[in-house]
């Protein structure tokens, strides 16, 4: 790995008034790589004069980026494939640019990091992985979970986690992404008491699975012990009604509804182009909607919305979407510099650490062992 990594001094010690933000960027990660994040960088840097990046990848993939202002290369021999094995990520390619973007937010000997913040649109089993192995998780924390925001009928955002990062979930790890979640949207939003839906099959009590019925149990004592407002079952659809702030499930569940509103939005947008160019007339009345048909389309561009948070680890690190342009790998970039500039990581983990304590154990609440401790 290049030794430049290793003299960057983090800017999380510099004054609130003077800081510099500065975020790792995995520019190999994605289905296009740095034909897509190269782009992307350069729009942000140029969209924020008080931000640096350290771009990781392949020496030659970098040479267009060589003498950019504010920004840093560090090469990297390796690349996590989107279908590599998470073990041949992990274990084998230890050099990969996904693994040495993400060491740059680990502080070092001196307790400072290179980086506020890492973002990848590598593949997200790996990105779990290896992110978990060199940052660790945060204690009481068995697994870092993906978060990000949906649009909603309400003109706002519904959190809903996990996305992707855990397919197989226990009942005590939906309560720590319900806790995660809350604890995220009440820094990000300033809400004290974000509600909190469990995604289901149905409202009522008795539908769903075995998990998540003890899951529920779990939310239901947290609630009563005054350390969750727990609003109960959620289905599909109120995800986007926005009947509550944030949404539960495990990350098969969770990756699927996200894939399916993208190619929703995507098919509606696509079906009022057809609509809209059938005939002169239709061509007419296009000019005329214009106005309603750009906002209309602002406002269900999954792009605009990438970027999300993986909640539970010492560090911030953010997953851009795979199949990401340079206009959402920008996105994610934005969230990511927000969230560092915000201290997002601080607030949370505070948050997260103060009510994990306040919690009865889950022996007391619903019979399952009680919350694992992760160093």
């Amino acid at each position: 790995m290049n030794s430049t990594s290793q003299t960057v001094a983090s800017a999380s010690t510099a004054p609130a008034a003077a800081r510099v933000v500065r975020l790792a960027v995995d520019c190999m990660g994605g289905d296009h790589g740095p034909s897509v994040t190269l782009p992307a960088c350069q729009a942000f840097l140029a969209a924020h004069p008080q931000a640096e990046l350290i771009l990781v990848g392949r020496a030659e993939a970098l040479a267009p980026a060589r003498g950019w202002a504010r920004c840093i290369l560090v090469e990297a021999s390796e690349v996590v494939e989107m279908d590599d094995p998470v073990e041949v990520a992990l274990r084998r390619k230890k050099d990969s640019s996904m693994r040495v973007a993400i060491s740059q937010v680990k502080p070092g000997e001196d307790g400072r990091a290179a980086a506020d913040a890492c973002v990848s649109a590598g593949n997200t089993g790996a990105l779990m992985a290896v992110s978990r192995y060199v940052l660790k998780t945060l204690q009481g924390i068995d697994r870092p979970a993906i978060a990000t925001v949906m649009p909603n009928q309400k003109d706002g955002y519904t959190t809903v986690l996990d996305l992707g990062a855990n397919v197989d979930c226990e009942p005590e790890h939906l309560l720590q992404f319900a806790l995660m979640g809350s604890a995220l949207v009440s820094a990000v939003q300033g809400k004290a008491q974000p509600s909190v839906g469990l995604l289901n099959i149905g409202e009522e009590a008795i539908k769903g699975s075995d998990t998540i019925k003890k899951t529920a149990e779990l939310l239901r004592s947290a609630a009563q012990a005054g350390h969750l407002n727990f609003y109960g079952n959620v289905e599909g659809n109120d995800i986007f009604t926005g009947r509550t702030d944030i949404v539960v499930c495990d990350g098969f569940v969770g990756n699927v509804a996200l894939k399916t509103a993208e190619g929703l939005a995507s098919m509606l947008s696509s079906f009022i182009k057809q609509e809209f160019t059938r005939n002169i007339f239709t061509k007419l009345a296009a000019i005329v909607a214009l106005p309603v048909l750009n906002h209309f389309k602002k406002r269900v561009d999954h792009r605009r919305y990438n970027g999300a948070a993986l909640l539970g680890l010492r560090g911030l690190v953010f997953k851009s979407h795979g199949s990401a342009d340079a206009f959402a790998f920008e996105q994610a970039l934005n969230r990511a510099y927000d969230a560092a500039r915000n201290r997002l990581l601080d607030r949370v983990h505070d948050r997260i650490v103060e009510t994990l304590q306040a919690l009865p154990t889950t022996d007391e609440a619903a019979e399952p062992g009680p919350v694992a401790q992760t160093a």
